[in-house]
């Protein structure tokens, strides 16, 4: 028996003269967090999609829970949760009717549907708001009472399509500690995402651009795979600087993050004093420079960039 709850094998879907995904190949486990993470156009609302079986492949094949997303998507669509960008709430209804409309689509009933809806408010902390209309819930909550409408059916798998999209930093930390509690009850998580510090919390990341998986493994591996050793450096002019140290031997890649430069080297010590003495020549004064760890932000503009100059050459 497979040890993979989802796989894919050349997974491919066209649109005319569009490869939105191009020969995917995929495997997450039972019970990860699973992201994808990727720029806008990378494909992962499209993988999404058709690992939820709404959409069939132009090539190859994927499976969900053991069952073929062509062949047999009813299986699949009774063991998932699929919770889309643009999650249709109805905004007349309460929280509590939202709910109750979701568990009569799954056909729920008996004492165990409102026991369900119950443990759901709760979860979701949306307990006091049972009352509210959905179009009168903070875009926060809105995307809360979206995962207990997707969670009414209790899935095995969930399929998340960027859900912290357009919210405040204190609903998506919310919204991701109730992910990381479904996490610890054992339910595998597909989550797409533009956030790099969501990324982070991931069991693993599959880096998409242009339809391709550039790279899948472990956050911490991911970012053990950047090139060189990292210099953050404070430049009193960030913009020229930037261009000077591009020409630096030794400076494998600059990146601006703020007030900062991120520099890859490939020496980290022997740098450091390198690239003070290369901007004072220049009249840039370092206000500060250190060494440090690269993020998955670094991580993931560096692996990007590797795969364009490797496409150009």
């Amino acid at each position: 028996m497979t040890d993979w709850v989802i796989e894919t094998h050349d997974l491919t879907r066209t649109f005319r003269d569009v490869t939105a995904v191009n020969q995917l190949n995929l495997q997450v486990k039972p019970g990860e967090i699973f992201g994808l993470v990727g720029p806008d156009g990378a494909g992962k609302t499209t993988t999404i999609r058709l690992l939820a079986a709404i959409m069939d492949p132009t090539d190859g094949w994927a499976k969900v829970a053991g069952f073929d997303t062509v062949q047999k998507p009813e299986p699949i669509k009774h063991r998932i949760g699929y919770m889309a960008q643009r999650f249709n709430l109805y905004g007349d209804l309460s929280v509590w009717e939202n709910l109750n409309f979701f568990a009569d689509v799954f056909a729920m009933t008996g004492p165990e549907r409102q026991e369900r809806i119950e443990r759901l408010l709760q979860f979701a902390r949306l307990t006091e708001f049972r009352d509210r209309r959905a179009a009168h819930l903070s875009g926060g909550m809105q995307k809360k009472l979206a995962l207990a409408c997707t969670l009414i059916h209790t899935p095995e798998i969930i399929f998340l399509d960027e859900p912290t999209t357009g919210v405040d930093p204190v609903s998506r930390r919310e919204f991701w500690d109730i992910l990381t509690d479904l996490h610890l009850q054992g339910i595998t998580l597909v989550v797409s995402t533009p956030y790099m510090d969501e990324a982070e919390r991931c069991s693993r990341v599959g880096l998409m651009y242009q339809g391709q998986l550039v790279v899948c493994d472990t956050p911490e591996a991911i970012k053990a795979m950047t090139e060189g050793e990292l210099i953050a450096l404070w430049p009193s002019d960030l913009r020229r600087a930037h261009d000077v140290l591009l020409d630096v031997d030794g400076v494998r890649e600059v990146q601006t993050y703020g007030d900062q430069l991120r520099v890859f080297a490939l020496d980290g010590d022997g740098m450091l004093a390198r690239l003070r003495e290369v901007l004072a020549a220049h009249n840039i004064t370092v206000k500060d420079a250190r060494r440090t760890s690269p993020r998955m932000e670094e991580a993931f503009i560096s692996l990007i960039r590797q795969r364009m100059a490797e496409q150009e050459d």
